[in-house]
C-alpha cells in the first residue's frame, strides 16, 4: 500500500473496510489502482485488541454493506483516469479511455 492511511474507511459495527491507492506501472505509464480490506475489531479474553478477516453469521450482512460502499466509491474515476480521458479527447482519440464495466478484461 502506497501510504499509511487509507483514503476511506467505512463501518458497520465492528467491521470496518478501507480503500487504498495503490501507484503501480502498467506499460510503462504510472496508474492508481484502487483496493479494498475488510477487517472486524474484538477484544480477546485478555482484553487486547485484534483485527480478523472472518465474520459470523451476523456480521456478514455489515460485511457486504462496508463492501458496496468501497465498491461504489471505486466506481468513480480518479483524478488521473479523467486526465487521460482529457488528453485523449483534446488529441482527437475519443473514446480510448473506457470505463471499468466496457473493458473485457473486468469481470463481475
Amino acid at each position: 500500500m502506497e501510504d499509511d492511511k487509507p483514503m476511506a474507511k467505512f463501518q458497520a459495527g465492528a467491521v470496518t473496510c478501507a480503500v487504498w491507492q495503490n501507484r503501480v506501472n502498467i506499460d510503462g505509464r504510472t496508474t492508481t489502482i484502487l483496493k479494498a480490506t475488510v477487517g472486524r475489531r474484538y477484544q480477546d479474553r485478555e482484553g487486547i485488541w485484534q483485527t480478523s478477516q472472518s465474520f459470523s453469521r451476523n456480521e456478514v450482512p455489515m460485511a457486504i454493506h462496508v463492501l458496496q460502499k468501497a465498491f461504489e466509491l471505486m466506481l468513480e474515476k480518479t483524478p488521473e483516469q479523467e486526465i487521460r480521458e482529457a488528453t485523449d479527447e483534446a488529441a482527437g482519440r475519443p473514446g480510448q479511455a473506457r470505463a471499468w464495466h466496457e473493458d473485457p478484461k473486468v469481470r463481475i
